[in-house]
């Protein structure tokens, strides 16, 4: 099989794993796809007509459109309300900083103060999230057949890995303002400014000073990619599943 074609079928059958988890159980058809793929990836039987006149650009462009969903789905998912607070695998506790603070006001009846601002963070991700999609649209644009390849021999995680290469830096600065904002407009600020003015008024404590926006931006990526990295991973255990109208035109079988 020539180098070219080779490469060709790799991406093919790529483009149809990164969109396999995104909706239910296969009709007959999308069997079929992905044994096109298969049959293609090891040699045996020639490829279709229409997978033969098939540009990089158009099986690039199926590629895209699967890691496109996979995205919303993730933001949609954390954007949402309770997106943070609800789940436990991604809820934001208070800082360590404020562990000092909690301890001081616990005995005297205040806990209620410091719970109520750990909800408010986790509120001030749910509503900074969305302003992630963009930039992943902007990444996943950016990508080149030389990007598709690098996922599909790395690590299960390769997809993930790439998005945080690609995205931690640039995602962080556009971040960091919607979610100073975000911690003002769901009263976390307010909140924080009640809890550290009851600490400070007792007696002989040591300050305490807390980045609220920097963590809640740490954490909130944090979450983005670790259910980046699930999506991934359903994504290459499960290659039955429907995909999307491009991949449906991609590979032949509306």
């Amino acid at each position: 099989m020539p180098a070219s074609h080779s490469r060709r079928s790799l991406v093919i059958l790529m483009s149809l794993l990164l969109s396999a988890s995104l909706l239910p159980t296969p009709s007959p058809a999308q069997s079929n796809w992905l044994q096109k793929g298969r049959e293609m990836l090891g040699g045996s039987g020639a490829p279709t007509a229409g997978t033969a006149n098939l540009s990089n650009q158009q099986i690039a462009a199926g590629l895209k459109d699967a890691l496109r969903v996979g995205s919303e789905n993730v933001v949609g998912r954390l954007g949402a309300l309770n997106g943070f607070n609800a789940d436990p695998q991604v809820r934001i506790p208070l800082p360590n900083s404020l562990d000092r603070v909690r301890s001081a006001l616990r005995p005297l009846g205040m806990s209620p103060m410091l719970d109520d601002l750990e909800v408010k963070l986790n509120r001030a991700a749910e509503v900074a999230t969305p302003k992630a999609k963009q930039l992943f649209m902007d990444s996943i644009d950016a990508m080149t057949l030389d990007d598709v390849m690098a996922i599909y021999n790395g690590p299960p995680d390769a997809a993930t890995r790439y998005f945080q290469g690609k995205m931690s830096q640039p995602l962080a600065a556009e971040m960091r303002p919607i979610v100073a904002e975000s911690l003002s407009e769901v009263g976390a600020v307010q909140s924080y400014d009640a809890v550290m003015g009851q600490y400070r008024s007792l007696p002989l404590v040591p300050e305490v000073k807390t980045d609220l926006t920097g963590y809640v931006v740490d954490k909130g990526m944090d979450g983005i990619f670790h259910y980046l990295a699930q999506e991934e991973a359903a994504i290459r255990q499960n290659p039955a599943k429907r995909t999307t109208e491009l991949l449906q035109q991609v590979f032949g079988a509306k």
